[in-house]
């Protein structure tokens, strides 16, 4: 497995010159992190019961979410798009534009959100939708063909396993073998914290970057850490990276990339003294590492990342 958490000579190679993370605080995030490897693997039943719901090879595909679902949108989009199943466009809630679609699917956990519910109620007659949801008796269920996922649902505002667990499904429907991607995010959650996370535990600022998938996979990550934590954070396609956001690249700072990366960006990141944090390992895996990195940092913060400032579980706009 290729890691170049060291890449940038920053990362402490012996155990007494790593902080210790003390005992994190019981929060809802942390349990539920915790289950999306259980929760990937169930995802290939619901898959596979709701498969008629879900895109068929050659339909063309609109997928719709808000925030979080969004990315979760994108991430779908480009991994449908690459299997050669069909066009598929993924839009924010509040701005799908009118083209012809032969399905619609919506992703939202709450099944309450303003903007998904309206743009719910204007999608074309006759169209089949489908939407993904974890919250039993809320109004989208009742706007289209439901998949409700209510074992994943979360108690924290900031969301994880309902996201991946979305993911998980349309990547089984795909055809996808997830055991890999499972077993990844497995060993991620047995690892050390206090090892695992020291290049980036104190990062004045991350960059997150991604190719494919995984440059809504890298969005996601960046909004994980400002939402948990109030973190300085972006995200970028990695080919996009070196045309502008190199400039913030400092000592102190991080780029964490997801996937494959383009030839060349370790060194160029090096280049500028920021560390970078790369595994090869599944996006979904890596994102798992995210998780755990906002549980850490909150915990450094004294901070409650089940409870982000000015952020609600839903926004219901009057």
């Amino acid at each position: 497995m290729n890691d170049h958490r060291g890449d940038s000579g920053d990362v402490p190679t012996s155990a007494d010159r790593i902080p210790q993370i003390p005992p994190l605080p019981e929060t809802h995030l942390a349990a539920e992190v915790v289950t999306q490897p259980d929760d990937w693997t169930r995802a290939a039943r619901t898959a596979a019961d709701h498969a008629a719901l879900l895109p068929q090879p050659g339909e063309r595909v609109a997928v719709i979410g808000c925030g979080t679902s969004y990315f979760m949108s994108r991430a779908i989009a480009a991994l449908r798009e690459s299997a050669g199943q069909g066009l598929t466009d993924a839009w924010p809630a509040g701005q799908v534009r009118s083209r012809e679609y032969d399905r619609y699917l919506v992703i939202c956990r709450s099944g309450t959100t303003t903007e998904v519910l309206e743009a719910m109620r204007a999608l074309p007659d006759g169209v089949p939708r489908t939407v993904i949801c974890s919250s039993p008796g809320t109004p989208v269920l009742e706007l289209a063909d439901p998949i409700l996922i209510a074992d994943v649902d979360e108690q924290s505002v900031v969301q994880t396993r309902f996201a991946t667990t979305a993911l998980a499904i349309l990547r089984w429907h795909l055809g996808e073998d997830l055991a890999p991607v499972i077993a990844q995010a497995r060993e991620v959650l047995a690892e050390d914290l206090a090892e695992s996370l020291a290049a980036v535990r104190s990062a004045e600022q991350i960059s997150f970057v991604g190719m494919g998938f995984a440059a809504a996979v890298a969005d996601e990550a960046g909004l994980k850490l400002r939402e948990s934590c109030q973190s300085w954070t972006e995200g970028y396609l990695a080919t996009e990276w070196r045309h502008g956001p190199v400039s913030i690249a400092a000592p102190g700072r991080a780029v964490w990339a997801f996937g494959p990366v383009p030839s060349g960006l370790a060194q160029d990141v090096a280049a500028t003294g920021a560390h970078f944090e790369h595994r090869d390992i599944d996006p979904m895996a890596d994102l798992v590492r995210v998780h755990r990195l906002c549980q850490v940092r909150a915990a450094d913060l004294g901070l409650d990342p089940d409870h982000p400032r000015s952020l609600n579980r839903s926004v219901i706009l009057g």
